[in-house]
């Protein structure tokens, strides 16, 4: 198996694939990215926490024009994996208002998104519909 490495730094591989935030230990609140000080209610203390890799699909779009070489039709959603909305494309599924539904429960899944020159493998994460 070829060596693979996280597209984004909150995306954590291995057996076990999940995402982790930066959790406010004042408040809650919830950041993808690192952050100094809460926007919420500005405390400085985080600590990483895992998202619920199972959630309910919120909101979506069927994305029909995008950037030279990015295949469409696909669908960009916001998925909401128990109180933490997680912004992510919806794969394993017809990109379409009949197979896309609000309400529709998913699961965390990955994919390879490209390699480099040594056969490193950069690693992505989606949603799919969850059976």
């Amino acid at each position: 198996m070829a060596e693979q490495i996280p597209f984004v730094d909150y995306l954590v591989l291995g057996d076990d694939p999940h995402l982790v935030v930066n959790e406010c230990s004042a408040c809650g609140a919830r950041f993808f990215d690192r952050r100094n000080a809460c926007g919420s209610c500005s405390g400085t203390e985080f600590e990483k926490t895992r998202v619920a890799t199972r959630g309910e699909l919120r909101s979506f779009t069927i994305v029909a024009f995008a950037a030279p070489g990015v295949p469409v039709p696909f669908v960009a959603g916001i998925v909401d994996c128990d109180g933490t909305s997680v912004r992510s494309n919806i794969v394993n599924v017809e990109p379409d208002a009949e197979h896309v539904k609000l309400g529709m429960p998913v699961r965390l899944t990955t994919l390879v998104v490209g390699s480099d020159s040594e056969g490193v493998e950069a690693v992505n994460f989606a949603y799919e519909p969850a059976a």
